[in-house]
């Protein structure tokens, strides 16, 4: 039920629907059953605001450019495109929407990147698990790729 703006009645019709934004809106024209006045209206998808818990326990929005440029500072020289890099983001993004939690911690959150980009890239996730998981030398570099290996040889082996 939408209200008329102008007498406000409790009862209107629908005299067109339209998609708008590349399909991320539905614009509606509408009429008052009773005073016929015309008005428009607008139907979009609302987001939850999702809370980035930080490893100090602060908190902040989530910022989904912030984890784009992660992902792409990660991908540099690489031959994956911004295109699919825009596309995983959105993939996260719809993953935490649909999650019941409005707080996720940057852990969590760094952890669904990885698992994204070593998919696409052992490069990639090599220098993006390079920040995330704050390598201070080559131990930690070799530890990753140790662990990498072995999960492919027990990925071959099954």
């Amino acid at each position: 039920i939408m209200q008329c703006p102008s007498c406000n009645h409790p009862s209107t019709k629908v005299l067109e629907s339209r998609s708008t934004e590349g399909g991320k809106s539905v614009r509606r024209r509408r009429q008052c059953l009773n005073c016929s006045f015309r008005f428009t209206t607008y139907e979009r998808v609302e987001f939850i605001p999702l809370t980035i818990i930080k490893k100090d326990g602060k908190k902040e929005s989530f910022d989904r450019s912030k984890l784009l440029r992660g992902m792409i500072r990660a991908c540099e020289k690489t031959d994956i495109s911004i295109e699919t890099l825009e596309s995983i983001v959105n993939e996260i993004e719809v993953q935490l929407q649909q999650s019941p939690k409005q707080e996720i911690t940057s852990r969590e959150l760094g952890k669904l990147a990885l698992n994204n980009l070593k998919k696409i890239s052992e490069v990639a996730y090599i220098r993006f698990a390079s920040v995330y998981h704050e390598f201070t030398g080559v131990e930690d570099f070799m530890a990753t790729l140790q662990n990498m290996q072995k999960e492919l040889k027990n990925i071959d082996n099954n």
